[in-house]
């Protein structure tokens, strides 16, 4: 089962418009962090898992330190269930973490 909210779908399209190839992607969120991980060990310690396309630590724009929260972009949704699995209610960096499917921005308002 593939909700909209945990795969997003890309369509790559060539110069004359016609879609021809599509790409599957599944984000995780990644909360309560330690304020000290550092871009590199993040992507490190979720590559673990499979994939991952892009992993993004949010960080404060006047300071640039991470705000203890993160994104994580596997390839499948096999990938993601694995990092959830074996991440989530863990500790990391000192810190209990908690991994959860990242939901999209019309979602967030619906709780």
């Amino acid at each position: 089962m593939w909700s909209s909210s945990r795969i997003w779908r890309r369509a790559i399209r060539p110069q004359g418009g016609f879609c021809f190839h599509r790409e599957f992607s599944v984000e995780i969120f990644v909360s309560r962090l330690s304020y000290y991980t550092t871009d590199e060990e993040f992507e490190k310690n979720f590559s673990r898992f499979g994939n991952v396309k892009e992993a993004r630590l949010i960080k404060d724009p006047r300071t640039n330190r991470p705000k203890g929260f993160g994104f994580v972009t596997y390839e499948s949704e096999a990938e993601a269930e694995k990092a959830i699995k074996l991440m989530d209610g863990r500790i990391y960096g000192g810190r209990l973490i908690f991994v959860e499917y990242a939901k999209s921005r019309s979602e967030e308002g619906k709780s």
